[in-house]
């Protein structure tokens, strides 16, 4: 289902494919592509007509050159650059499975949750004698081994948001949007719940769901589905829903997460054109910045979050 909008404006839709959406742009022409149509550039992709124009233009001695740095790539690889499928949507999956799998080996699988699990007390040295900072990110891809649902939930819900977001936004993007909503929840769960352990990616899943909000209203299709399965998940999120396991998957994570999701979202619709790409890159490494920045607010605030 689409607004009126959404049908109307044929900027959210290939060019050369006008049945289906996109938000990736060629980096010559600035049309709208599908996965289909995209060819990795220098910078950003470009579309066919410009690949052409691009290869009519190269000397001889360029297309020698090109072929002679393409023979080594295997047709699979071939195949998986052009065909637009949400790579990074499977991988994520399959590095999350892959740690749920060595959390089920009796006795490692309890050395693994501890290493990768994130509570705030890790980041303050001064206080708790512990500095592992890769625990806001690791956290993502640890779950509760005390049952499957958990990990079994999230994946399914990572599958079908990506399948959405990745060829609309590009897997660098996408990656960008995964791991920042994912830092977003550590940094929610440090200033909100300091004294929580908590394992999963509930946090980057829900930036998912934020950021599918900002850009289907951005293109204008039709939302409505989306805010009411959001809004129920927020309203379970704020259930006391315990996990096995002694670990619980705290709402800080899944509020930290929709925040941090709504606002990288917010910034790729704003610097959709390729002069804007620098600027699209500085503030998401401001994001970043002030993300980290927060995790100061309990060492100079102590009070705030040692109540």
């Amino acid at each position: 289902m689409s607004t009126d909008d959404f049908q109307r404006n044929r900027d959210n839709f290939c060019y050369r494919h006008p049945d289906r959406q996109s938000f990736v742009l060629c980096q010559r022409c600035l049309r709208t592509i599908c996965p289909e149509c995209q060819t990795p550039g220098a910078v950003g992709v470009i579309c066919p007509e410009c690949l052409r124009d691009q290869q009519k233009a190269q000397s001889p001695a360029q297309r020698t050159a090109e072929r002679r740095w393409a023979r080594p790539r295997t047709a699979s690889m071939s195949a998986a650059t052009s065909s637009g499928r949400p790579v990074v949507t499977y991988a994520l999956i399959g590095i999350t499975v892959f740690v749920y799998l060595l959390q089920l080996i009796p006795g490692f699988g309890d050395t693994v949750t501890g290493a990768l699990m994130f509570t705030p007390a890790y980041l303050y040295p001064a206080w708790f004698g512990v500095f592992e900072p890769w625990r806001l990110i690791t956290v993502l891809f640890v779950h509760d081994s005390g049952g499957i649902w958990h990990v079994a939930l999230n994946m399914l819900a990572l599958w079908m948001l990506g399948r959405s977001l990745e060829p609309l936004l590009g897997r660098g993007r996408f990656l960008t949007l995964y791991l920042l909503s994912g830092l977003g929840g550590s940094v929610a769960v440090t200033l909100l719940g300091f004294d929580t352990f908590v394992v999963g990616a509930s946090g980057a899943i829900y930036g998912l769901f934020g950021a599918l909000l900002i850009i289907g209203r951005h293109i204008g299709a039709n939302i409505t589905g989306i805010i009411v399965v959001l809004g129920i998940n927020l309203v379970i999120t704020f259930l006391p829903l315990l996990y096995g396991g002694g670990v619980r998957v705290s709402w800080q994570a899944h509020v930290g997460g929709l925040l941090v999701g709504l606002l990288v979202a917010f910034i790729f619709t704003r610097t959709r054109a390729v002069r804007q790409r620098r600027l699209q890159i500085g503030l998401l490494v401001a994001v970043g910045v002030g993300l980290v920045a927060l995790l100061f607010v309990p060492a100079i605030f102590p009070a705030l979050v040692l109540s």
